[in-house]
């Protein structure tokens, strides 16, 4: 027998595809369905959704928690980003970061203009807030969502 995992994400595949590759679903409503707590979809979606296995994933709190999944059509700029980012690792220093984001620009894949935008968040003035020791940490995530953003643009525009 399925396990219970495996029937939700089978459920959400189907409807993904019957809907063009982009579903809007209530966390609660989904749950009474299967007659499982809420968290299970969380659990699911979590880990079967992820952007490194092609979706986006939105998610709102509060008033049933709606959710939003997208598959993502990946283009040669959109996968060169993603292989980047599930390669990166949980931390990041500085001039790691500003060598990423070099060359993101040298092979157009990012503007001039979007490389000094990304370098300015991601630099240790701008996080000089932070413990120095998170500061990598951070600096990760910030670089993680935000070329995850220029995929989803990419793939929305191109």
């Amino acid at each position: 027998m399925a396990r219970m995992s495996d029937l939700i994400e089978e459920f959400l595949k189907q409807l993904i595809n019957e809907m063009n590759g982009a579903i809007e679903i209530q966390r609660n409503e989904l749950a009474n369905h299967f007659n499982c707590v809420p968290s299970q979809i969380n659990y699911v979606i979590d880990t079967r959704f992820t952007t490194e296995r092609g979706y986006y994933v939105e998610s709102r709190r509060g008033g049933g928690g709606h959710i939003k999944i997208k598959r993502v059509n990946m283009t040669k700029q959109g996968a060169y980003l993603m292989h980047i980012i599930t390669s990166m690792g949980n931390s990041i220093s500085q001039q790691n970061a500003e060598i990423y984001v070099n060359n993101f620009v040298d092979f157009e894949v990012l503007s001039e203009r979007e490389g000094l935008i990304i370098k300015a968040a991601l630099s240790d003035k701008t996080l000089s807030s932070v413990e120095a020791q998170a500061r990598d940490l951070l600096r990760a995530d910030i670089l993680k969502n935000m070329l995850i953003s220029f995929i989803v643009g990419i793939t929305k525009n191109g």
